[in-house]
């Protein structure tokens, strides 16, 4: 009765672990991957407002106007894009959806899109759902995990349709830096490809590091699709927002699968977030806290026998070596889990190139992280 594309895809390895955490007592966790932060008040009072008021209907397909105009001026001030927000703009439920149709829009059976790994859990069955091949790219610790853009030259072929590119990522909190990013810019051009740039995690960048956005670069905002949200940033998981900025042809096409599978994005998350631009000072506060909680995280795994840490730029994830132990990722989780009763993600998830490593959350409490690295200590000294 189940298509065999979808019974080829496994499920999550994220959600697979996470069973094996709720059944077991007083666990420690450092595998969350949202903000541990509340939704800012003002966009919260938004909120509550717009049910008062009774915005609670369809909205268009597009979204409401006030919301695409104000992102509209974000793109431009912020990310140096211009973007038309009645015909380049598609607010969507979350970034998931975003990413979803975006593949599907532009995707033909057997085209290929090419990812670089250790990538986010959903990229390779998003673009396998869609009919197409997902082809994966290695990135080495040696290199912070940054995609080289000679790597992709050397997967592209007549079948590519489109890179997928994630800056900061998850799970390594690696950033693609303005030099790559041109180069990159450059493959897409003499190649005609596509570029589908998450930049969900664009606020999260630490050391003075700066986020660049591809689509603002020469002959790139036409073949871009940029997706972004407010999950991470403003701690608006559970609301369910994203967007994206494409060309009218591409966000035309996407508008139409998001029209008869989503209908529109909630109306009143979307009246709420009218408040998001006014709350700079919340992320400025959360960007200090998870970057005292990176510090901290970093040096206490780097102080553990046998794990090795590098800094990650972006995001709040580190992605420890723990290849010393001997473990696989998934053996060192699971045993970690059961014996000492902390929670982290085995890398292996995320990709071939994962092996090796764990995923760490520090969008978690400094007590949550002091009392997690003690554990790691007593579990790594006892193998």
């Amino acid at each position: 009765m189940i298509s065999e594309r979808v019974k080829n895809v496994p499920f999550s390895g994220i959600r697979k672990f996470f069973e094996l955490v709720q059944e077991t007592e007083g666990v420690v966790s450092l595998g969350v991957g949202e903000p541990d932060f509340p939704t800012p008040e003002p966009i919260k009072d938004a909120g509550i407002r717009a049910i008062e008021s009774d915005l609670t209907a369809y909205t268009s397909n597009y979204g409401i106007p006030e919301l695409r105009q104000k992102i509209s001026e974000k793109l431009k001030n912020e990310n140096n894009i211009s973007a038309d927000p009645k015909s380049e703009i598609l607010i969507t439920t979350g970034t998931s959806e975003a990413l979803d149709i975006a593949v599907r829009a532009i995707l033909n059976p057997g085209e290929e899109i090419i990812i670089p790994e250790p990538s986010y859990v959903a990229y390779g069955p998003t673009i396998w759902f869609a009919s197409g091949n997902p082809v994966s790219i290695p990135t080495t610790e040696e290199n912070e995990f940054s995609v080289q853009p000679g790597d992709i030259a050397e997967k592209i072929t007549g079948k590519t349709k489109a890179v997928l590119i994630a800056s900061p990522n998850n799970p390594t909190g690696s950033i693609i830096r303005k030099k790559d990013l041109e180069e990159i810019a450059d493959l897409a051009i003499e190649h005609n490809l596509i570029i589908i740039s998450d930049e969900i995690y664009e606020k999260l960048i630490y050391d003075d590091e700066k986020h660049y956005s591809i689509a603002s670069f020469n002959g790139m905002k036409e073949r871009t699709i940029t997706i972004n949200g407010f999950s991470k940033s403003h701690a608006f998981t559970g609301w369910r927002i994203g967007y994206s900025c494409a060309n009218p042809e591409i966000t035309e096409a996407m508008m139409k699968i998001h029209q008869y599978a989503m209908l529109c994005a909630p109306s009143i998350s979307q009246h709420a977030l009218l408040k998001s631009f006014e709350c700079g000072d919340y992320v400025k506060d959360m960007m200090k806290s998870y970057n005292r909680r990176r510090r901290l995280l970093v040096a206490g795994l780097n102080d553990i026998p046998k794990i090795s840490c590098i800094m990650p730029k972006g995001a709040f994830y580190a992605f420890p070596n723990i290849k010393e132990t001997g473990l696989t990722s998934d053996e060192f989780a699971e045993k970690l889990l059961k014996e000492v009763g902390v929670a982290v993600v085995p890398g292996s998830v995320f990709g071939k190139s994962g092996e090796g490593y764990i995923r760490c959350s520090y969008s978690v409490s400094r007590e949550t992280i002091n009392e997690a690295l003690k554990k790691i200590r007593e579990f790594a000294e006892g193998l």
